[in-house]
């Protein structure tokens, strides 16, 4: 389905059902699909929703607007368009940038965050070498398989898997391609992550080349209040093409903290209001 948001047409999957809602922003250079095993794990349990940032997958792609505050833009305007009253955002990468913006805007009905490799608010510094190289891998079938194998993964993808990344690369717009690394990477919001005030869980692989564990370590956690760090063996930065599965356990303990915790503060409240 398509959703007119911050005026532009946004493509959106849905699946599952039920009380709470996952919203899940790929990375730089996915689409929604990017997480379809994740959500075929989790969609017998929870609503999910998924996007195609602008530019990318079947989303419009506009000639400007490509800041991290126009990513999250697009997605707060689909998830006030769907009405959503209870749900979890879900970053992966260039995502997880977009994801730490949103929720600094404390928006009603956000409970919690999963950062799944993301990058850290602040800026990551390239070269202008740098910036040419990465803001051309994604031009030929070639240049991104050699990205894949030697950059976004520490393990092998299953054949299909691979197609799947080099066509969702490929498809990018020229406008989004260039965005990322000349604007995105380089943007700094550490002042704005200040204030989220909901409970975060950040997400990362030991073999991951792109936003390593010690630069989360050192540039996001001790900037968002609260933020823990779950660090999972083997697989590099496409943590949710390389480690579904252990994605999906991640978030699902993280959605049933967040009930235990309402419990909690529930049984205060009766608490209190008994002995006043």
């Amino acid at each position: 389905m398509f959703i007119q948001s911050n005026g532009i047409r946004v493509h959106v999957k849905q699946a599952g059902d039920g009380d709470r809602t996952l919203v899940f922003l790929h990375y730089y250079g996915g689409s929604s699909r990017t997480w379809q095993r994740v959500i075929d794990t989790l969609s017998s349990q929870f609503r999910t929703v998924a996007t195609d940032h602008r530019g990318w997958g079947q989303s419009e792609a506009p000639q400007e607007g490509y800041r991290i505050e126009d990513m999250a833009n697009d997605a707060q305007g689909v998830i006030e368009a769907l009405g959503l009253q209870r749900y979890v955002l879900v970053g992966h990468s260039m995502g997880g940038k977009t994801a730490q913006l949103l929720a600094s805007r404390q928006l009603p009905g956000l409970e919690g965050v999963v950062l799944v490799a993301p990058s850290p608010p602040s800026p990551m510094r390239l070269s202008e070498q740098e910036r040419t190289v990465m803001a051309g891998a994604y031009d030929t079938p070639a240049s991104v398989e050699w990205v894949v194998d030697h950059v976004l993964t520490a393990t092998p993808l299953a054949p299909e898997l691979k197609a799947q990344v080099i066509e969702d690369s490929l498809a990018g717009s020229a406008q989004a391609k260039r965005a990322w690394p000349e604007v995105g990477m380089a943007e700094d919001i550490t002042a704005a992550v200040g204030h989220i005030r909901v409970p975060v869980l950040v997400l990362s692989g030991d073999g991951d080349k792109v936003d390593r564990t010690d630069t989360l370590r050192e540039e996001l956690l001790p900037r968002i209040p609260g933020a823990r760090l779950q660090v999972l063996a083997g697989p590099g930065h496409l943590l949710p093409l390389e480690a579904p599965k252990q994605v999906a356990a991640a978030i699902e303990g993280f959605v049933r903290e967040l009930d235990a915790r309402g419990q909690r503060s529930e049984r205060k409240e009766t608490d209190a209001a008994r002995s006043s």
